[in-house]
């Protein structure tokens, strides 16, 4: 009889969403229902809060029947960013039965010559990169597949895959100079011109890509296993084919990159040009249209199980703004701030958005949400709008890392087959750290002026 300790483990996702979700309906009867006063603003093209207009209103709990009926309700909610992860996740289906990308992952390893341990940096580095440039999560869950056969061909796990794609994208989100998702629409609100504190943030940027990326090399090195042989791959290198699906991909992102940047696009505009992308390659790759078509259901199937986690995810938020109770917190988180000293207030403020983006995980929505009560309380602090964007910045970007209430990260764990507690044992001591430069970028940032 063995005498081991069971393991901990965390409940299957969707369990511990729903969960979650009937815990903010039992919030709801428990802390008292206010509300900030709301304006429509022309930079953004969004509703904000107006700072120093909360108040009490009527409570208005939510039953345990209501909480379940925001699950659809939070399906609707998502429902762009769910068919986002539709369309990409069929385009990528008929990508991957082209069969150019495993050919690529595999002259790739045979290229690097047993210097295996450089895909870590290579990928990481690509990946992070989607994150800088447009907040890339939901658009790696159907990349998984391709990951999992490069990782396995050299011999790393899963938890590496995660790590090198959705932790190096969401590093790069959290220290972005231009992400428009995240610090675009905040300096939007605090009234800073796009893009100030460009030089400040990249060299913050690069500090943190380096941490994450040397510390899974290490995990991957220490944690190595025998590579796998597929069989299916071939011995054939990459063909002129493959090469212009190469380029229609990197054209697509070219383009989604612009879009999010210059043209103001939406995610279906995204979803658009994805769709665009995998009907093009399917036709090039001697498919036809109901060949192509047939990937794209098959592609469809595969995303279900991400498209409920995101839509149980927004259910959170759905019972919060039923409960009017978001206001609530976001008013005592950020109350106590006034009367401490301005490096205090400062880190205080990254405890506080980190403690927000539990119950409201979308960084955009959060920035609308808060920036507007931080302005004015960092006036009369005397503290740079610049640092309240960095604060907001580091809490409520790195706690992606982290959070389950984080739909695409559960998704992008479930399609690696990664459990969430063996991603939480390797990424918390790096989240820690993380959190800990970003002080530094901070203390640093009040140090010199940064305005």
């Amino acid at each position: 009889m063995s005498n081991a300790k069971p393991r901990f483990s965390v409940p299957h996702p969707l369990v511990l969403l729903a969960g979650c979700v009937l815990l903010a309906a039992a919030a709801s009867y428990v802390l008292p229902a206010g509300r900030f006063d709301r304006t429509d603003d022309a930079a953004t093209g969004r509703s904000v809060v107006v700072a120093g207009t909360y108040h009490a209103v009527e409570r208005t709990p939510v039953n345990f029947f209501d909480a379940i009926v925001a699950l659809p309700r939070g399906m609707a909610e998502a429902a762009d960013v769910i068919f986002l992860v539709f369309l990409i996740g069929g385009a990528f289906t008929v990508v991957d039965e082209t069969g150019a990308l495993r050919r690529g992952v595999m002259s790739l390893v045979r290229a690097l010559g047993g210097r295996d341990l450089l895909v870590i940096p290579i990928v990481s580095i690509l990946f992070a990169t989607g994150g800088v440039a447009e907040n890339m999560q939901e658009e790696i869950i159907p990349l998984m597949s391709v990951l999992l056969i490069l990782t396995r061909t050299v011999g790393f796990t899963p938890l590496v895959a995660v790590a090198m794609s959705a932790g190096a994208a969401l590093v790069g989100s959290a220290f972005s100079p231009i992400n428009p998702f995240q610090v675009q629409i905040a300096q939007n609100l605090a009234g800073l011109p796009l893009g100030s504190g460009g030089l400040f943030r990249s060299v913050f940027l690069i500090l943190a890509l380096a941490l994450w990326i040397g510390m899974t090399m290490r995990y991957a090195a220490r944690e190595r296993q025998e590579p796998e042989v597929f069989e299916d791959s071939g011995d054939a290198g990459i063909s002129g084919k493959d090469w212009v699906i190469f380029g229609l991909i990197a054209t697509t992102f070219a383009v989604l990159i612009t879009g999010l940047t210059r043209w103001d696009w939406d995610f279906n505009r995204m979803s658009a040009a994805f769709f665009i992308m995998g009907v093009i390659v399917g036709l090039l790759a001697g498919m036809g249209l109901s060949g192509t078509a047939d990937a794209y259901v098959r592609g469809f199937r595969s995303m279900a199980y991400a498209a409920l986690l995101i839509g149980f995810a927004s259910a959170i938020s759905v019972v919060l703004e039923d409960g009017q109770i978001i206001d609530t917190i976001v008013n005592a988180m950020f109350t106590p701030l006034e009367g401490l000293p301005l490096i205090t207030s400062s880190l205080g403020m990254i405890v506080a958005q980190t403690a927000i983006h539990v119950p409201v995980p979308s960084v955009s929505g959060q920035a609308v949400l808060t920036m507007p009560v931080l302005i004015p309380l960092s006036d009369l602090l005397g503290l740079s709008r610049q640092v309240v964007v960095l604060a907001y910045q580091y809490g409520a970007g790195l706690c992606d890392l982290m959070t389950p209430t984080n739909g695409a990260l559960l998704a992008i764990l479930a399609a690696a087959g990664v459990r969430y507690e063996d991603w939480v044992k390797f990424a918390m001591p790096l989240y820690l750290a993380l959190v800990a430069l970003g002080a530094v970028s901070i203390a640093i940032a009040i140090a010199i002026g940064l305005a």
